[in-house]
């Protein structure tokens, strides 16, 4: 008898105000996590007019890696590390917070003069219990450092992890795959076999994931050994998450990851104290802490 669980997910819908959607795809109540992905949105589209942008005002991290892709638009992302790197569509930020970092993302001055379309997932994974407290670290990965792959009807390029015979440059403490595809009517893709949970999300098209059907802005969420193949119904674009199961629950509260719930109280406490390191040259603002 198969042990292979099959979950869909309708993704919650959120305004921002200004027109600026967002899809909060995971965690779930049918599924917390994904290999090791424990929050997935989907940002836009949205069209903002010159004048008008994204400001997402410092903020900390522990535990996680958070990781930015956009299909339109432009992010400046800054740290706590001083990093201050602008992402573009194609392009990867991957930003390890491990025992603690601080970010800002906001849309660049010149972009916000002309205004134009915001599109893209932002996701975090979470690291494993023993890299759950390393040394924050950044870093930018440009189009072509990542594999791009010419199967029968789909093309696939792999962000991070392993899959389809490739490998990304994007390090990643646990067996992971994140990719994006763009398949056309009638194409069959098989998931890499090597992982053993696969989540699809469709982010525009129509296609069945083995049995079950998929619309836009649905995930389907696949556990076992034997993920069913995926075929497009109409020409579809899908992002691709999965690698092997978190070694144990996570807490999940405001912006911080842990196997321990003592390690959010403490970082909460920190946060509040104004005891994590500031953004250079964005320390005027900050989100504050949040009432439990």
């Amino acid at each position: 008898m198969s042990n292979d669980v099959f979950t869909r997910i309708e993704p919650k819908t959120h305004d921002l105000g200004d027109g600026f959607m967002v899809r909060r795809v995971l965690p779930h109540a049918q599924a917390c996590s994904v290999g090791p992905f424990v929050f997935f949105d989907h940002m836009g589209p949205v069209d903002l007019p010159p004048g008008k942008g994204m400001d997402v005002r410092p903020h900390p991290h522990i535990g996680l890696a958070t990781v930015t892709w956009l299909f339109d638009g432009c992010i400046r992302h800054r740290d706590s590390l001083g990093s201050d790197q602008e992402i573009h569509p194609g392009e990867v930020n991957w930003m390890t917070a491990g025992r603690g970092i601080v970010h800002s993302e906001r849309t660049p001055d010149w972009k916000r003069d002309e205004g134009g379309r915001m599109h893209g997932i932002q996701t975090w994974v979470a690291l494993p219990k023993a890299d759950e407290t390393v040394a924050p670290d950044f870093h930018h990965y440009a189009t072509d450092q990542f594999p791009a792959l010419e199967l029968p009807g789909a093309r696939l390029r792999l962000m991070a992890g392993s899959g389809w015979g490739a490998q990304s440059p994007v390090k990643v403490f646990a067996p992971t795959f994140f990719a994006e595809a763009h398949l056309q009517t009638g194409a069959e893709l098989e998931l890499p076999p090597e992982h053993e949970e696969h989540g699809v999300y469709v982010v525009e098209g129509e296609l069945r994931f083995g049995e079950q059907r998929l619309d836009a802005f649905d995930m389907g969420v696949h556990r076992g050994p034997d993920a069913p193949k995926l075929q497009a119904v109409t020409p579809s674009t899908v992002i691709l998450v999965g690698g092997a199961p978190l070694d144990g629950p996570r807490f999940v509260w405001w912006n911080f990851v842990a196997s321990e719930r003592s390690r959010i109280d403490q970082a909460g406490r920190d946060w509040k104290d104004g005891r994590f390191d500031t953004v250079p040259g964005d320390d005027e603002e900050f989100i504050p802490l949040p009432e439990k």
